[in-house]
């Protein structure tokens, strides 16, 4: 979960949380539940990614 602290203004806070919650992934996550994907396609999205990130 991504907590931030406000301490100088709003706007910085919203900036520094919306970096965090990309960096945890949860932006993906949303976009990918959006729509119903077929077991075959989330299979092939995994394997792309793992040979574009190795390690």
């Amino acid at each position: 979960m991504a907590e931030v602290k406000v301490t100088d203004s709003f706007e910085k806070a919203l900036k520094v949380f919306k970096r965090q919650c990309q960096r945890e992934g949860f932006l993906m996550q949303i976009k990918e539940k959006r729509y119903y994907s077929k077991p075959s396609e989330i299979k092939r999205r995994k394997k792309s990614r793992g040979k574009q990130f190795p390690g």
